[in-house]
């Protein structure tokens, strides 16, 4: 397993995920098996705090996991058990992230092999340009 954390897959969760150091940035999400693009790799799940809220554990968090669903309501994942929570961003992905009916899915754009770290673009970020983008992708923005 190269160092990974085994995680048990939930229903919610349709292709193993397995989390391990990650080149990009602290830990990732890598694909245990195939994963063909434009599926459903699985969701985070944690708890829903109000927008308000989510910027004031920002502040006082160095690893921020959290999505903003609307202008709100967001998600705290920083207690969840859930691997996709350490999908790390990519400004050339290979999944994209997406909010449905108050939860967050992720979904492949393209074939990931096993072993492949799982990528999103993040999007804009409450960082604002200040956070150094680590992806090391060609054509990478350099900011987060």
């Amino acid at each position: 397993m190269n160092g990974a954390i085994p995680t048990p897959r939930p229903a919610y969760q349709k292709y193993a995920v397995e989390v391990r150091p990650s080149a990009i940035d602290g830990q990732g999400a890598f694909a245990a098996e195939p994963v063909p693009g434009r599926r459903k790799i699985g969701e985070i799940r944690g708890e829903s705090i109000s927008v308000a809220e989510a910027r004031i554990r920002a502040t006082r968090s160095q690893r921020i996991m959290i999505v903003e669903l609307s202008a709100r309501r967001a998600i705290d994942f920083s207690r969840s058990a859930d691997p996709m929570r350490y999908t790390n961003h990519s400004c050339r992905p290979n999944a994209r992230l997406c909010i449905r009916q108050g939860r967050v899915e992720f979904y492949a754009l393209r074939d990931i092999a096993p072993g492949e770290e799982i990528t999103v673009h993040y999007g804009p970020t409450h960082h604002e340009g200040r956070l150094a983008c680590r992806c090391g992708v060609a054509g990478c923005t350099g900011r987060l």
